[in-house]
């Protein structure tokens, strides 16, 4: 079994990083596989070399290891693009210079009906999916067709009744609809970064919140696209504040180095989360 956790440095780690960082991490050990750590960094405007500094530091106190060198996106932009020319060679991309604005008037149009959200938010109203395609694939944003793209997709849910998950090509059209793989100022995306990354680095179990299970028939959609496995999936329970929210970064309060500074032991923080001491 090989697990992974890829935060983002562009904030500082919470109860929910270290519950999602430290579960990949116990799954991986207990089976007698590995625990990796990637870096999420390509968007630029957000990551910091302080963050990812405490990301080290947080990981590290909580007692966590994992092999080095660690993975960074910002050092993988070139296979990024050798994934989208493989993509836009197949006719599945197309150039959009939609604004967010734009997207949303056209959504909301009324002969649209009332607007429908898929993983990304609002779902693609297709404004640029039928102009006029040029022959080289330009650095500007790129979206999937997913009405030539989608098909039939399956993936295994993992816990102690693993279960398959489907999703028609019919689903895929109708509630994701043309999802972006490449931002004009990233020239990559979350979507096609992680599908990649994952892919490279031999995941076979990735481990991750339930709030990004509605993206997996994404990338295992794009996994059969690019010819890449399919790892299990295993999303699980959010760690959420006294009024339910789930965590989010901006939630300082509750960061993992506030909780460090205040005397808490890495005992005490797998206490807070619900997992077995070690």
């Amino acid at each position: 079994m090989i697990t992974r956790f890829a935060p983002s440095p562009t904030g500082p780690l919470h109860l929910g990083h270290a519950y999602s960082a430290m579960l990949a991490h116990d799954m991986a050990k207990a089976a007698g596989g590995t625990f990796l750590l990637r870096i999420e960094d390509i968007d630029g405007s957000r990551a910091r070399p302080a963050w990812e500094e405490q990301i080290y530091n947080d990981l590290r106190w909580l007692g966590l290891s994992w092999p080095e060198p660690v993975m960074r996106q910002s050092e993988r932009l070139p296979v990024y693009r050798e994934a989208l020319q493989k993509l836009w060679d197949q006719g599945l991309l197309f150039p959009c210079d939609c604004s967010r604005r734009d997207v949303q008037e056209a959504a909301s149009a009324p002969q649209e009906g009332a607007p429908a959200y898929g993983p990304d938010g609002l779902i693609y109203p297709g404004t640029c999916r039928s102009k006029p395609r040029p022959e080289v694939m330009p650095d500007v944003t790129l979206r999937l067709d997913m009405h030539n793209a989608a098909r039939d997709i399956s993936y295994v849910e993992g816990g102690a009744t693993p279960e398959i998950h489907k999703t028609s090509s019919e689903t895929l059209v109708s509630s994701i609809g043309d999802v972006v793989l490449a931002r004009r100022d990233m020239g990559t995306s979350y979507h096609l970064s992680v599908v990649l990354d994952d892919a490279a680095q031999g995941i076979t179990d990735v481990v991750r919140g339930a709030d990004l299970a509605e993206a997996t028939p994404i990338h295992v959609l794009l996994q059969q696209l690019l010819d890449l496995p399919t790892p299990r999936y295993h999303h699980h329970r959010l760690i959420r504040d006294d009024a339910g929210r789930r965590l989010a970064k901006r939630d300082d309060a509750r960061a993992i180095h506030k909780y460090r500074k205040e005397g808490a032991t890495p005992a005490d923080i797998r206490q807070m989360v619900g997992l077995p001491a070690v």
